[in-house]
């Protein structure tokens, strides 16, 4: 917490694909990241270590994305932002991009298709889902990051895992 600088450097990346993956619209995602970052300096002093400064990031990040979905004001842009994600922007979670122009377009049709079934998920699932899938995260730093138990960070895991399947049959 010393260097926040650094801390930024290191996790902004993260916390960025998290809410784009999560609102897909990158200036919302590049706003709320920030936010993100300011509300964590404000509060840096009463960070007192009980979960991982990436676990603790992603529950700001997390509150920020509920926040923002729950804005009654902004439903109707989102609803027309919904389905804009450039093929573009999900090249950036293809781990290997020296693939053959062939199996890169494949990639990116499956990146797409689980975007859209994720789209259709609620925001509970959808957030667990994102978190563990895009972000690799733990069941217990799921947990604490949404303030959700275990067991029903699993439950809503188990229902997106078998609505996105059923979507990409």
């Amino acid at each position: 917490m010393d260097d926040f600088e650094a801390l930024v450097e290191h996790y902004r990346p993260r916390v960025f694909r998290f809410i784009l993956a999560s609102l897909r619209n990158r200036e919302t995602a590049e706003n709320l990241t920030q936010d993100c970052f300011v509300r964590a300096y404000r509060a840096r002093d009463r960070f007192r270590g009980g979960a991982s400064v990436s676990t603790w990031l992603m529950q700001i990040a997390a509150n920020l994305v509920r926040d923002h979905e729950s804005s009654g004001r902004l439903k109707f842009w989102r609803r027309m932002l919904a389905s804009s994600t450039d093929a573009s922007e999900v090249e950036d979670w293809i781990p290997d991009r020296r693939m053959s122009p062939e199996a890169l377009a494949s990639a990116k049709e499956q990146i797409e298709a689980i975007w859209k079934a994720a789209s259709k998920l609620t925001e509970r699932q959808r957030t667990v889902f994102l978190l563990r899938f895009v972000e690799e995260m733990e069941l217990l730093e799921i947990a604490q990051a949404t303030g959700l138990s275990e067991g029903t960070v699993k439950s809503h895991l188990f229902r997106a895992l078998a609505a996105v399947r059923k979507e990409l049959r």
